[in-house]
């Protein structure tokens, strides 16, 4: 991302307002993220909440979509990595790790409440992309949120893990999925 030079910031003091109007709306049009981020800051109506539900709604959208493919478990995948793509573009747009976090765990119970037959098919990518995000996010959480909310998730971490090494192919993983969230004392 450029940074602005001091000859561009003396530039665009010198717009009047209804310039930098113009200008502020042909760049919100030219990107969809500039847009919703500044539709975030500007408007008091537009909560974390609602921008969460919207998320929500294009990744629960994303799996619909996948439904529909011929090759189940590829279209899986794609649906996978696209609602991570999602998650970070709502974190970007709020600045909120927890949200992203929380989109996170939402996929991950995606995959294991609705799609968890496909775990058990002859092809592992599915399986392996929901592992991989399952070993990512607690190291996430640990990271980027204050230690008194990390028992919140312990719990559905737990459970998430314990599904995913009850199939068959949790011991043929190329990385370390743990058995359960360890919570540093």
């Amino acid at each position: 991302m450029p940074v602005p030079s001091p000859d561009f910031k003396k530039a665009l003091k010198r717009l009047s307002e209804p310039e930098k109007e113009a200008l502020l709306l042909r760049a919100v049009r030219r990107d969809a993220e500039l847009y919703e981020t500044f539709r975030f800051e500007l408007l008091a109506d537009v909560t974390i909440g609602q921008i969460q539900e919207e998320t929500a709604d294009r990744i629960h959208e994303l799996f619909n979509v996948a439904v529909s493919g011929r090759l189940l478990n590829r279209s899986l995948v794609k649906a996978v990595r696209a609602s991570v793509q999602e998650a970070a573009r709502a974190r970007r747009i709020t600045k909120n790790k927890q949200l992203e976090i929380d989109l996170l765990v939402y996929i991950l119970r995606q995959c294991i409440d609705n799609y968890s037959g496909q775990f058990d098919s002859v092809y592992d990518g599915f399986y392996n992309a929901t592992a991989r995000l399952a070993a990512r996010v607690p190291a996430l959480v640990l990271k980027s949120l204050h230690e008194d909310l990390w028992v919140e998730y312990k719990s559905e971490f737990d459970d998430i893990l314990r599904e995913l090494h009850s199939r068959k192919k949790s011991h043929h993983l190329k990385f370390e999925l743990p058995r359960s969230f360890e919570i540093p004392h």
